[in-house]
């Protein structure tokens, strides 16, 4: 693709699509070239809309695309090309995306895979020209492995997430037929125990209803927040000592009282591109109780005094998507979100509103500025920091950036006070957790409990470990994280408990491996999901990455260059680089689950020289 037009022409459908997307702009001047944003901004759901309606993204669509929004096609065309759930060749209308990461890979991923094979033909193929299948990277839905997930292009299109999935489910959705939904009780074990703070209204209230979520107590907080006033909030906030719940550990308070100081306009984004490979537990909340974000973003909103907030979620997530899209609507429709929120009857003028966008498929969008420049309208690549997003964020304006249990954890702490919520769980970490179980557990899924509960307790809150019975090790904190042995079972989940393990805690996943399972297989698979992930940007990750994953591959069937020592000491070294200087943390800890591996399992041990 040319940074010209070519004289390729859109088709009706394509046309159409992305026109429609573009007609329901919003028309406040900060949406108009030469506002903040520009429509640029709108490349990415511009390319949604097409994909969604014909499968792929045509040259000639992609020249109106462009037209309409005055982007270079071939700036467009590096976009395009740069997520996973968009295609730039020809491809069949409906796509089976199927997981074969860590969390499925052992319950039933492969021979899912199979059967697509069976059924469909290789990966990749389409003998009927209709349907083709890929292997895909965690779907976030480990609890209920395996996953699948099928999307149909079409007017309008169809998107289905399937856990548990049988070959007989998937085929059924990909000729659009309906399928039974899954059981929300099934990720959330605890539904309905007394203690429970961000999960008490999961799988008891219904998720489309705001009446529901207001009976149960919904919209207090808010209402609470504007008695207290902005200044108020964000002390609450600081005295909880509430960090970021993504993995980062910042303390909250401090981003919001750097962003409340900052010139105006300024912005408020939740990171729902939940992607680490084994958490599912921003799902849960999305899924089950999605007006507790909602009003929990209003009043980050109005703490920080930003007016305008975008709610970036993963594209994988089809029905959260559709529940947040459906609670937006109504809440808008009930002056809670829009102009004169609560209306004119309370202490504080306030406007907010929330903007819905998706994400297409790159785990590099988890990334703070990663996310910006996808919402921009640019490739999802990591920029230099400083500045940092609270300085020069969205559109180059100070923005707040949580996920969304930062976000949700607001609520107790406006209804009962910082004091109240920082008396939970440690010194150092605050209030309760949201832990995501899965792999050889007894009962999968997400569960609350206060930071403190070491990981042997933890376990034994799903039920132990399950499969064979015998612990071999467990991850924490995803693929980013570190495997520890069945002897560290006492280590205390807190940020400081696993970081004096030589662990991480992460994104809280759990994922228990009994001893039936290959380590090298895992850790192989870990190298292939960063070398797949890597965005490409800078030379330690885009080259690091994939030696990383050759070299495990050559481990793993037992072929080694030269000696099997001489190869590990080469890994440390490629971990060692990627530690030190690629951008962001996606090389930085690319290596760390594996090095932790290598270093508490036998895995690689012998000694003797090995040939070609």
């Amino acid at each position: 693709m040319d940074l010209h037009f070519t004289a390729d022409e859109p088709t009706v459908e394509e046309r159409d699509a992305v026109d429609a997307c573009l007609a329901g702009l919003d028309p406040r001047p900060d949406y108009l070239p030469g506002g903040p944003g520009g429509l640029r901004q709108y490349l990415l759901p511009v390319l949604q809309a097409i994909e969604g309606r014909v499968g792929w993204i045509s040259p000639g669509a992609l020249n109106h695309a462009c037209r309409r929004l005055e982007v270079p096609p071939a700036e467009a065309f590096g976009v395009a090309d740069f997520y996973a759930l968009l295609h730039t060749r020809p491809h069949p209308p409906v796509t089976v995306h199927v997981c074969d990461d860590i969390g499925c890979r052992f319950h039933g991923g492969e021979g899912l895979c199979g059967e697509m094979e069976r059924a469909i033909g290789p990966a990749g193929t389409s003998p009927d020209g209709r349907t083709a299948w890929h292997r895909s990277p965690c779907l976030g839905l480990c609890e209920r492995a395996p996953a699948a997930l099928v999307i149909a292009a079409g007017d309008p299109p169809r998107e289905r997430a399937l856990a548990p999935a049988t070959g007989a489910d998937v085929l059924a959705a990909a000729r659009g037929e309906a399928v039974p939904p899954a059981d929300l009780a099934a990720s959330v074990p605890q539904m309905g125990q007394p203690g429970l703070t961000l999960l008490r209204r999961v799988g008891r209230v219904d998720p489309s209803s705001l009446d529901d979520y207001r009976a149960a107590g919904g919209y207090l907080a808010l209402r609470r927040a504007f008695e207290m006033g902005p200044e108020r909030v964000v002390r609450e906030v600081v005295e909880s000592k509430l960090v970021g719940r993504g993995g980062a550990a910042f303390p909250t308070g401090q981003k919001w009282q750097s962003v409340r100081s900052a010139p105006l306009p300024r912005y408020l984004i939740c990171n729902a591109d939940e992607s680490e490979p084994g958490t599912f537990k921003d799902r849960v909340l999305l899924e089950g109780d999605p007006y507790s974000l909602l009003e929990a973003m209003t009043i980050a909103g109005f703490a920080t005094g930003c007016e305008k907030g975008y709610l970036y979620i993963r594209g994988e997530y089809p029905l959260a998507t559709e529940r947040l899209a459906d609670a937006i609507r109504r809440c808008r429709e009930r002056g809670l979100l829009g102009e004169v929120v609560l209306g004119h009857g309370v202490r504080f003028r306030f406007d907010f509103d929330i903007e819905l966008r998706r994400g297409a498929g790159a785990y590099i969008c988890g990334e703070e500025t990663a996310l910006l420049n996808s919402l921009e309208g640019r490739r999802g690549e990591p920029r230099n920091k400083p500045p940092f997003p609270t300085q020069v964020g969205l559109f180059g304006r100070p923005t707040v950036i949580n996920n969304v249990e930062t976000l949700v954890n607001v609520l107790p702490i406006v209804i009962a006070g910082g004091e109240a919520f920082a008396a939970v769980g440690t010194e150092r970490s605050t209030g309760t957790k949201l832990f995501c179980l899965s792999g050889h557990v007894r009962r999968p899924g997400v569960y609350e409990a206060p930071f403190g509960l070491t990981l042997r307790e933890v376990l034994d809150l799903a039920g132990g470990v399950g499969g064979s019975g015998r612990l071999q090790a467990v991850l924490l904190g995803g693929a980013a994280g570190a495997f520890v042995t069945p002897e560290q079972l006492d280590v205390p989940l807190t940020f400081e408990g696993t970081r004096a393990a030589g662990a991480t805690l992460g994104s809280a996943v759990v994922m228990a491996f009994d001893d039936t399972v290959d380590l090298r297989q895992v850790l192989h698979r870990i190298a292939r999901f960063f070398r797949d992930e890597s965005c490409g940007q800078c030379v330690p990750c885009r080259v690091g990455t994939v030696r990383q994953e050759e070299l495990l591959h050559r481990l793993a069937i037992d072929r080694p260059l030269g000696s099997r020592d001489e190869e590990l000491a080469l890994l440390r070294e490629l971990g060692q680089v990627m530690r030190d200087a690629s951008i962001c943390g996606l090389g930085q800890t690319a290596s760390s689950a594996i090095e932790s591996a290598l270093a508490r399992f036998p895995i690689f041990r012998a000694t003797h020289p090995e040939s070609r």
